[in-house]
């Protein structure tokens, strides 16, 4: 059984992505670019907001610091009406914290809007940390958060989990020295999570948790 366990956000502990099409297309609209779909913003997140907002604009939009700035604040203030947990999450999350698992929230996410969603859905679940993008640490698949994470929980390289959804997910744990469990419920496909290395998978939370527990 692991020690502590690293969560990545969206994706993995909440389909945020309906909200954050939503805002990002608020956003694109008030600096008269296009709109995108659904899909396509699962497919440009993943790397932190600024990144999307590169892969949102249009090729040559010169005005990106701009756009990158009113999404923040704009997302900062979103009120999450369209974001949910996952099937078996919550019984998951209990089961892990009555056994004594410590757990931790790592996101590109900007803070403050990781801050917000988690009062809004997770605080009940009472994690030990929840880290979004600030100037102390790089992004991830920058190792630094995790090592700190890792070492603040008290869990050396063999007793902690990564679970995330994504490529980066994948480099952040192989980075930092851990297993990681990539998660098939969230924004990326099993063949591309295989592409970038992925090893073990779950389906769901039940399977997660078999894998938690050992």
């Amino acid at each position: 059984m692991y020690k502590a366990i690293i969560f990545d956000l969206d994706g993995t502990l909440l389909n945020t992505s309906r909200d954050i099409c939503a805002t990002l297309n608020q956003s694109l609209r008030a600096f008269g670019c296009p709109e995108v779909s659904l899909e396509k913003t699962i497919e440009y997140v993943g790397n932190g907001a600024k990144k999307l907002i590169e892969r949102a604009a249009p090729e040559n939009f010169d005005r990106v610091e701009e756009l990158y700035s009113y999404y923040r604040v704009k997302f900062a203030a979103c009120d999450n009406a369209l974001t949910t947990l996952y099937d078996g999450e919550e019984q998951f999350l209990q089961t892990i914290k009555a056994r004594g698992i410590k757990t931790a929230i790592l996101t590109n996410k900007p803070d403050d809007a990781a801050q917000n969603v988690y009062k809004n859905f997770l605080a009940r679940f009472d994690f030990d940390f929840v880290l979004g993008q600030t100037p102390r640490f790089a992004l991830k698949p920058d190792p630094s958060a995790t090592k700190f994470l890792m070492a603040e929980m008290g869990a050396g390289p063999s007793q902690c989990l990564f679970v995330g959804d994504g490529e980066t997910d994948i480099a952040t744990a192989a980075h930092a020295g851990i297993d990681c469990v990539s998660v098939l419920w969230g924004f990326r496909t099993k063949k591309q999570l295989l592409s970038a290395g992925g090893k073990i998978f779950a389906e769901n939370y039940g399977e997660l948790l078999k894998i938690v527990l050992g």
